[in-house]
């Protein structure tokens, strides 16, 4: 899993602390594995979305919103199904929700491409068969 340099000090710390094979880098409340329930709890969950207006919003989700923008910053579809450790790309495409701006921008990016490519006084003109 990549870590951002926001993070990096704080996880070593605890990775620093933790021994043993077993060690965990997150605990629950008693030192084990962290419950579905534990998370919801400690989270206060389904209280932070209802007071945002988010109600439908899930936990997953964000595994979903963290995925997109890795591929928006340009993370290789390859990667990210390492990342995700998903077994083919097609579940890890199915993750990503590009958003209108990044659709748009491919579109004048071909528009830009097929222009330059087009005039005979451009760059790298050639006719296309």
């Amino acid at each position: 899993m990549p870590l951002i340099t926001e993070i990096r000090d704080l996880v070593g710390h605890r990775l620093d602390q933790a021994a043993g094979p077993d060690a965990r880098l997150f605990t629950g409340p008693r030192g084990g594995r962290i419950s579905t329930a534990v998370l919801r709890d400690a989270t206060r969950w389904d209280e932070v979305v209802t007071a945002l207006g988010y109600e439908h919003l899930r936990r997953h989700d964000l595994r979903h919103t963290g995925l997109t923008w890795m591929a928006d910053a340009g993370v290789p579809v390859h990667v990210l199904r390492k990342i995700a450790g998903h077994g083919s790309l097609t579940t890890t495409q199915r993750y990503l929700h590009r958003d209108r701006q990044s659709i748009d921008a491919a579109g004048t990016a071909l528009s830009a491409h097929l222009s330059a490519r087009r005039s005979p006084d451009g760059p790298g003109f050639r006719v296309v068969r």
